[in-house]
């Protein structure tokens, strides 16, 4: 146990130290590495940042419902009724035209505007919430309630969100196959790195395997190389999203400013930082067992 534990310790220090030999293509191999795993994560933390966008706004669905101006009380009261007691209706809340002119007043630059109107252009409306998020309920709905009478037109306040969710689904597949094509090629750039420094190590394998020296000894060493680039690769990618994502804070806060909000990127968690770094160093030590075990097999053939 102490002799596997002590060349384990010098396996680690050699790695480092062949890494330390060569700066210059160590640093290209890791900012290869990098920027392999920050495109597919900086996608994500975007996506995550629309996705609790998505998730504030994502209240229940609901309709406007339009009247035409000339509709008496009466028949108001009778499309209040129908809106009630269709099947998936939450609840249902009427707004005058003269509420909905006031409101409208208290919006920035309106004021003006409506002042200058001769009367009140806006129709009486009720708002109707509806008991669930099925898309087909809500399209149900806004086909069924165009059709009462005095009815002049439906708006699906909600359909927004619901593109959105579809464009997040659409975004989150899209990351799905950028992450497995990056995270080939990850394991491409460290097969290749490690099949040369199996090249330059030939003669030293071949001495080790005279001697009795099993795959597992020989492996160890390029295990330790292969998991040190993702590693380091790893780290880089988050130094390059966590970069963005500040020079986009600060771009945004302008922006924000502008409209009176307060918009921010969410930056990654500590768990998804370090699931990045675990996904990258295992890719790592992916791409470097492939390439011993491909030399080791052609070595047993010969």
């Amino acid at each position: 146990m102490r002799a596997w534990l002590q060349h384990h310790g010098l396996s680690l220090a050699q790695t480092l130290a062949r890494l330390a030999r060569s700066p210059f293509a160590t640093t290209l191999n890791v900012l290869a590495i990098g920027v392999a795993l920050a495109l597919p994560f900086g996608v994500y933390c975007v996506l995550g940042n629309f996705e609790s966008l998505s998730r504030n706004a994502s209240v229940d669905p609901q309709l406007s419902v339009f009247l035409a101006r000339d509709a008496a009380k009466a028949e108001i009261a009778a499309v209040e009724a129908q809106l009630r007691g269709a099947r998936g209706v939450s609840s249902v809340r009427f707004v005058s035209r003269d509420a909905a002119l006031v409101e409208l007043n208290r919006v920035a630059g309106m004021k003006e505007v409506i002042t200058s109107l001769p009367q009140n252009p806006l129709p009486d409306a009720f708002v109707v919430t509806l008991s669930g998020s099925d898309p087909a309920l809500a399209d149900r709905l806004e086909l069924e309630f165009k059709s009462l009478p005095k009815v002049a037109h439906v708006q699906a306040d909600s359909a927004w969100v619901r593109r959105l969710d579809a464009l997040l689904r659409l975004g989150r597949t899209a990351v799905s196959l950028l992450s497995a094509l990056l995270g080939l090629a990850l394991v491409a750039v460290t097969f290749n790195t490690i099949r040369l420094q199996i090249l330059t190590q030939r003669d030293e394998i071949e001495l080790c395997r005279l001697i009795g020296a099993t795959h597992a000894y020989i492996r160890r060493p390029f295990f330790y190389l292969g998991s040190l680039l993702g590693l380091f690769g790893g780290i880089a990618a988050l130094a390059i999203v966590l970069s963005g994502l500040t020079v986009l804070n600060r771009a945004l806060a302008d922006l924000a400013y502008l409209y009176g909000s307060n918009i921010r990127l969410r930056f990654p968690t500590s768990n998804e930082m370090i699931s990045a770094l675990a996904a990258a160093v295992a890719l790592g030590w992916l791409g470097a067992y492939l390439s011993v075990s491909r030399h080791l097999l052609e070595a047993d053939r010969d």
